[in-house]
């Protein structure tokens, strides 16, 4: 199976695919709680048919060259993901998202990770810009934008609405061009 070392530590960034899908929902199970507070992924995966569902349809996306989906292992456990929720290579946009369990939260996996995949993106796909869509509270979220480079676009206030509550969504990105000149 391929892997991409994500540093000195053994972090590995891979494939998540349907296979994996009782790995997977162990790892949301360990981390519902701490992961759902802003994304909704362990609201939609409840189950070994819903997390294997939820992979299928990422594959599928991947196959489509319109999505794409890959996990964080950490001591040889998975620990959280990065996606391209969206990706349009007709027009050069791309979505980027990301989640972890706590106990891989504050050790850069996923600014490491989200490295990974924006040079995958840029150099390989020619996508010319990366969005990152978050809450405007979700702090180590924005964090990672900022370390990556990414510039605040704007705030789309209430926007979406999340567990009965209507949320400000913050839009970050990183150009192409910006890319290559920060690396």
């Amino acid at each position: 199976m391929f892997a991409v070392s994500l540093g000195d530590d053994g972090a590995e960034l891979r494939p998540l695919e349907p296979w994996q899908a009782e790995e997977f929902l162990a790892h949301l199970e360990r981390g519902r709680e701490f992961i759902g507070r802003h994304v909704g992924l362990p609201d939609r995966v409840q189950d070994l048919e819903s997390a294997r569902a939820f992979l299928r349809e990422y594959a599928l996306k991947a196959v489509d060259d319109t999505a794409r989906l890959y996990g964080i292992w950490a001591e040889a456990k998975l620990v959280g993901g990065v996606i391209f929720r969206t990706m349009d290579v007709p027009r050069g946009n791309a979505e980027a998202g990301c989640w972890l369990e706590p106990s891989a939260a504050g050790k850069g996996l996923v600014t490491r990770a989200v490295r990974v995949l924006i040079d995958w993106a840029v150099e390989e796909r020619g996508i010319h810009r990366v969005e990152w869509v978050v809450s405007s509270v979700n702090e180590p979220s924005i964090a990672v934008a900022r370390r990556l480079g990414m510039t605040r676009d704007g705030v789309l206030r209430e926007s979406y609405p999340y567990r009965g509550v209507r949320a400000d969504m913050e839009i970050w990105s990183v150009l192409a061009p910006e890319w290559r000149a920060r690396r």
